[in-house]
């Protein structure tokens, strides 16, 4: 059975090292964004899920007032500072199903990598009361593969992951599912039943190259893995760390990166 429990407090436990280590996105994501909902100088914007800004930057480039909404204070404090010199941006240290915006105000409603950790039945009605009628949601995230051009170091992880992770957490043992088109199709279609419309969803990919230590880093900003007790997580890391250098000393992953979009139809003439 596995007994991981509620983990997306964890990160704020290591907010220096997700700011450090976790990836941005691509641009031609946020230009899919932009050329599905106009965003401006006008336009009234929030985030869910901040985190420490990964996803937050180009929508603030686009001049538009911007509310984050991050549940971690260690977070919301990066995230405060890194854009401390734009004055339209606001943060909110809370839960997003628990913090209080303004309905029907909202022309851009977006998450990255983090709205999974919202219940559906209260996430998306929530978004979309504060849509205003024509207004857009993004749901995009980071989907990472590791080693897949090097298939002897990808066995030897899986081994580690048998041994430490998957006893740790109760898992039964098997292959990790990896995300595919299809999955991003089903996401895309959640909005539907809360009533959005204009349903889009789009794939991009990249790899991203790590030697050892940085991986270690990057492992460590996982919330699953940080939570861990401590004696099994630091012989787990030790052991992936050894895998990597006897490897060849660096790790590559591959993203495949998943954006949804959907929109808050405009109420029909009497």
């Amino acid at each position: 059975m596995d007994n991981r429990k509620e983990l997306g407090a964890t990160f704020d436990t290591a907010a220096s090292a997700y700011d450090k280590m976790r990836p941005g996105y691509p641009q031609e994501l946020y230009h899919k964004i932009f050329e599905y909902i106009k965003i401006d100088e006008k336009s009234l914007a929030a985030e869910v899920g901040s985190g420490t800004g990964q996803a937050t930057g180009p929508v603030l480039k686009t001049g538009c007032s911007l509310t984050a909404v991050e549940y971690g204070e260690n977070l919301s404090a990066v995230l405060k500072d890194k854009y401390k010199d734009y004055d339209r941006f606001n943060v909110v240290t809370g839960k997003f199903e628990d913090v209080k915006l303004e309905e029907d105000s909202y022309d851009l409603i977006f998450s990255a990598t983090a709205f999974h950790w919202v219940p559906e039945e209260t996430g998306y009605p929530k978004v979309y009361s504060l849509l205003k009628e024509g207004g857009a949601f993004a749901r995009f995230a980071n989907r990472p593969r590791t080693s897949e051009d090097n298939p002897e170091l990808a066995r030897e992880i899986d081994s580690i992951y048998e041994s430490h992770y998957n006893r740790y957490y109760g898992i039964k043992s098997g292959s990790k599912p990896w995300f595919t088109e299809e999955k991003a199709k089903e996401i895309s279609l959640i909005p539907a039943k809360y009533g959005f419309t204009d349903i889009e969803y789009h794939l991009f990919f990249r790899k991203r190259v790590f030697t050892a230590s940085e991986y270690i880093q990057l492992l460590g900003t996982y919330s699953d893995h940080i939570a861990i007790e401590d004696s099994i997580r630091h012989e787990f890391f030790a052991k992936i760390e050894d895998a990597v250098l006897r490897h060849g000393g660096t790790i590559t992953i591959s993203d495949t990166l998943d954006l949804e979009l959907a929109r808050k139809p405009y109420s029909k003439e009497e």
